[in-house]
């Protein structure tokens, strides 16, 4: 049975597809985006809809998160298929992109049909699924690729594991360019970066933490794109975050070479000094750069040159995050405050709301060829309703994700999720189904 028709009045609507940031109303009906109105009130409304006045609140398209982990398959005490999707809703995030490194690797087509089942049957959020890159995510043997796209893999990665050997990396690119499937791979030089747990700099020295240079992640893509050049791949820079392989970056896409990039919204948020007296919910990987590199990140999502920003979710329970700095495990929740962390370059950064939002929303959407990520008529009616200025303190320990690991913990933002809506079922706020 389809849900109730639903109209939302008297919002902000924010649409980065259309740049339409105005008053405005959205009717919903089977699943869809039946009319939007730029005005901040209905002249008619159907009696079968319920209508929900948005008081002013921002109306915008659900957020879209290219770069998801769970424990499930295989370790789901970290975070379960179940467990993520309730944060991602809690979150204003409404299609999720799991990572394939799990136990067993989501490395053949049968896992990919069996987890994307999974997620149809929560019913909370769209849960896609990247195929790995290469058996296990192992990088000697490439996968299943072509099959794994016929089983709607949204993409294909080795997700946090570096694909070392270049012919390897180089036959994947062109088996996939056959399929105009997307690869995605992480720049860092394994090993300038073996072991290290910081960026090289004054900072790390004076903590005494192994580190390594920002260079790796230049070096890395140089390569990378080379071989992007040479096969006509379609590929996805996954989580640039320095200076240096931005100016590679622009370099490629000036060339016209068919690249995109993608940030975490870590690195957007927070610098190497937050790491302060050896916080473990700091230990990210990539890690945390210097202040001129995140300002750098910060511009490139301002001007395009980044196209999408994900959240980089990756539970890690107590156990691996109570260890030195050193020996914690990487990684960091962010399903649940990447809509307020967003907002937060709009409150603190300068962006404009739509900057802000266009590349969690429109700009994943159309890398990954999805209908999602506008608010129009026909799209689907997948939207997030949020109160833009409303304080939050973000309490670790209340998070609906099974592990706590925010290096948000304690911080003040803007921006409360109201209502969370997916194929027109609100599937966080009131009335949640």
């Amino acid at each position: 049975m389809s849900a109730r028709p639903l109209a939302v009045v008297n919002a902000r609507v924010v649409d980065p597809d259309s740049g339409w940031d105005g008053p405005g109303c959205v009717v919903l009906r089977d699943g869809l985006i039946a009319d939007v109105v730029r005005a901040p009130s209905l002249d008619a409304a159907s009696a079968d809809l319920e209508v929900i006045d948005a008081e002013g609140s921002v109306l915008a398209p659900g957020l879209i998160d290219l770069r998801v982990k769970t424990g499930e398959p295989g370790n789901e005490p970290k975070e379960t298929l179940k467990s993520a999707c309730r944060a991602a809703a809690a979150g204003g995030v409404t299609t999720v992109v799991l990572q394939p490194d799990t136990d067993p690797a989501i490395d053949e087509p049968a896992m990919v049909d069996f987890v994307r089942r999974r997620g149809r049957d929560l019913n909370l959020v769209n849960v896609h699924v990247a195929g790995a890159a290469t058996r296990g995510c192992e990088g000697t043997r490439m996968a299943e690729i072509g099959l794994m796209d016929e089983a709607g893999a949204a993409y294909f990665t080795d997700a946090d594991h570096a694909i070392v050997d270049s012919r390897v990396f180089q036959r994947i690119l062109s088996y996939a360019a056959a399929f105009d499937a997307l690869v995605a791979h992480r720049p860092s030089d394994p090993w300038l970066t073996q072991g290290a747990v910081a960026t090289s700099g004054e900072f790390a020295a004076r903590m005494g933490l192994p580190s390594a240079p920002a260079v790796a992640e230049r070096i890395m893509l140089e390569r990378d794109l080379a071989l992007v050049e040479l096969t006509g791949a379609r590929f996805l820079v996954d989580q640039i975050s320095t200076a240096d392989a931005l100016e590679t970056l622009r370099r490629a896409k000036d060339k016209g070479l068919e690249v995109s990039a993608s940030c975490s919204i870590n690195h957007l948020s927070f610098n190497e000094i937050d790491i302060g007296d050896y916080r473990t919910f700091y230990r990210l990987d990539p890690p945390l750069r210097p202040e001129a590199d995140r300002q750098a990140v910060i511009e490139a999502v301002r001007d395009g040159l980044i196209d999408v920003v994900v959240s980089a979710h990756a539970p890690a329970p107590a156990e691996d995050k109570r260890l030195p700095f050193s020996e914690a495990a990487p990684g960091a929740v962010g399903l649940e405050t990447l809509l307020p962390a967003l907002l937060n370059l709009h409150h603190a950064a300068g962006l404009d709301l739509i900057e802000a939002l266009r590349p969690s929303t429109i700009g994943a959407a159309q890398l990954l060829g999805l209908p999602s990520g506008r608010i129009a008529r026909g799209a689907p009616a997948d939207l997030v309703l949020v109160d833009a200025f409303a304080p939050v303190i973000v309490d670790a320990d209340r998070l609906l994700s099974k592990s706590k690991n925010s290096p948000f913990d304690g911080r003040r933002l803007q921006g409360r999720v109201l209502r969370t809506i997916v194929g027109g079922r609100t599937v966080y706020g009131r009335d949640a189904a």
